[in-house]
């Protein structure tokens, strides 16, 4: 039996010199462009993904010297990504996109008043469902001041749930993980007790899950970012991946899978902003690559093709507990 390997926890400083020291291919560099938005960014973007037979791109829309945003939802025409007409535009950050039960799953960073501190705001992250993106409804919307909540539907119908909470029992954010029996169990009870995965982000770093992608063998591979401060207060977020075994909750190491030095030059929304890759989503090809779509500098969105990072753990026999 051949087990993912867990060693202790690494800084974002290890990882990247580990990258580094991998030379990964990377190519065909690409920014996306996108239109019918004024002079708004797009940025924190999904990967492409299906909606009444049609490839569609989720996107947070939100003007460079602003925090609030919306989520809207864009097709590729002519070499630009347009709004699809008649496409609801949700008052969210980041999107995501499962499916659950064969329904569309689409949640995002919900931004409102703090219910302390006058002035500041506080977040959390809501979920829509529904048979396409033009019927969406609520259905969940998990505790409040924690985002990057996912969740992905395993192949004996279970459902993953990953969480990060900060605070007390995150830090600046960990990662988290239960399976419940079905979405119904989805619940803020079920979310604030997920056990922390262990030895993953120390006290002074922190990341969090963005796409949940179920492999064959039955672990699941985890898309997501790990990310830091540096001596300036400038941030640093980095792709990465790792596995996770549902059954038995043996984990592997986190693995960089990307720089921002990959993607062509582009804007920032602020200087201390310039190193920071949000990854969006994973569509994994037939030949061993992977375009990996991302947001860069929370001013653009992006794709660069990669090395398939998730093909190595599912070539696993995996202990099913």
């Amino acid at each position: 039996m051949t087990k993912l390997i867990k060693n202790g926890v690494k800084v974002c400083a290890t990882l990247l010199n580990e990258y580094l020291n991998k030379n990964e291919q990377v190519k065909d560099a690409v920014k996306l462009r996108f239109s019918g938005v004024g002079e708004r960014d797009v940025y924190n973007i999904t990967a492409p993904f299906e909606n009444q037979g049609e490839l569609v791109i989720a996107g947070r829309v939100e003007s460079r010297d602003s925090e609030h945003s919306q989520v809207m939802f864009f097709i590729e025409q002519d070499g630009a990504w347009v709004p699809k007409e008649g496409m609801p535009k949700l008052t969210l950050q980041d999107p995501f996109y499962t499916r659950i039960d064969g329904e569309i799953v689409l949640g995002g960073v919900q931004v409102y008043p703090h219910p302390v501190n006058v002035g500041a705001l506080a977040w959390r992250t809501v979920m829509y469902k529904g048979n396409d993106l033009q019927n969406l409804a609520l259905f969940f919307t998990g505790p409040n001041g924690m985002k990057d909540l996912r969740i992905a539907q395993l192949s004996d119908g279970s459902v993953a749930i990953f969480t990060r909470p900060q605070g007390e029992k995150g830090g600046r954010g960990k990662i988290g993980f239960v399976r419940a029996a079905s979405l119904e169990e989805l619940t803020i009870k079920r979310v604030e007790e997920a056990p922390l995965l262990q030895g993953q982000f120390t006290e002074t770093e922190w990341g969090g899950a963005n796409e949940i992608h179920v492999l064959s063998n039955g672990l699941i591979g985890i898309l997501g970012h790990i990310a830091s401060f540096d001596e300036a207060e400038d941030r640093h977020y980095y792709p990465m991946v790792f596995a996770i075994n549902p059954m038995t909750g043996e984990l592997s190491d986190i693995e960089l899978i990307a720089i921002r030095d990959n993607f062509l030059p582009g804007d920032a929304k602020r200087t201390d902003l310039i190193d920071v890759v949000f990854s969006g989503g994973l569509v994994r090809r037939n030949d061993g690559m992977a375009d990996l779509y991302a947001g860069i500098s929370d001013a653009e969105a992006h794709r660069i093709t990669i090395p398939d990072p998730f093909l190595k753990f599912e070539e696993l026999e995996v202990d099913e507990g």
